[in-house]
């Protein structure tokens, strides 16, 4: 699994590669990047919550423009990261300005997300993706308290890029998809209210994967950590 990370980001770096160089050549610097990121997460946050006010349960096109700004912000949260290696401008400050954004980028698309599934009356699906954002707000916070104290904790499957791609991924996929299978598609569970499938499915299924996954990471660090610190006798 991580052989085939490795891969994809190997051939990521190729494809914006020749994007740095104009970068470095233009002057811009990772921070600012970073900063383009956030905005870019603030517009995504922006369009769930104008979908929310504007658009009928059922509507799901604006899910997808949102899905997409997504993952269009997610591309620059890789270029920061790359241009300050390649143009040799890695800072510790820097370092810190970025996880600070970053968080801050996913606590503003989870309050979009979570403001359009409230606001439709998606309350089971809004419960995950709030537990979604406490995951991963805890994956990063378990990250930085344990190298903190000295130990490396990047162990886990749903870091950042991860959650990015399936949150970013599945909400274009639901916007694509609904019109083809319908916006009011549904398999009916033991409950009228709680049906096993409908069109949203097709993004909430993967954000309640997200949900479950990130708490798993979380507390998979916690005992990596553990287990590291009464190995070094502290």
């Amino acid at each position: 699994m991580y052989t085939l990370k490795s891969a994809g980001q190997q051939v990521i770096y190729q494809i914006i590669n020749p994007f740095i160089k104009l970068l470095i050549a233009l002057k811009v610097t990772p921070n600012i990047v970073t900063t383009v990121g956030l905005v870019l997460n603030i517009a995504a946050a922006g369009i769930f919550v104008y979908a929310a006010e504007a658009s009928f349960r059922g509507d799901f096109s604006y899910i997808g423009w949102g899905g997409a700004m997504i993952l269009f912000a997610g591309v620059f949260d890789m270029i920061d990261g790359r241009l300050a290696r390649v143009g040799n401008m890695s800072s510790k400050f820097g370092a810190f300005y970025d996880s600070v954004l970053d968080r801050y980028s996913e606590m503003f698309m989870f309050l979009g997300i979570c403001y359009y599934l409230i606001s439709h009356h998606y309350l089971f699906s809004s419960f995950f993706a709030f537990l979604a954002l406490i995951g991963s707000s805890m994956v990063s916070y378990t990250r930085s308290r344990a190298e903190g104290l000295g130990v490396k904790c990047d162990i886990g499957w749903m870091q950042r890029p991860e959650r990015i791609v399936i949150i970013g991924g599945s909400a274009l996929l639901c916007g694509i998809l609904a019109p083809i299978i319908g916006n009011d598609f549904r398999i009916e569970g033991f409950s009228p209210r709680i049906p096993w499938f409908e069109t949203i499915s097709i993004f909430t299924i993967p954000l309640t994967l997200v949900a479950i996954l990130s708490n798993y990471t979380a507390l998979q660090r916690i005992e990596h950590t553990k287990k590291a610190l009464e190995e070094n006798g502290k």
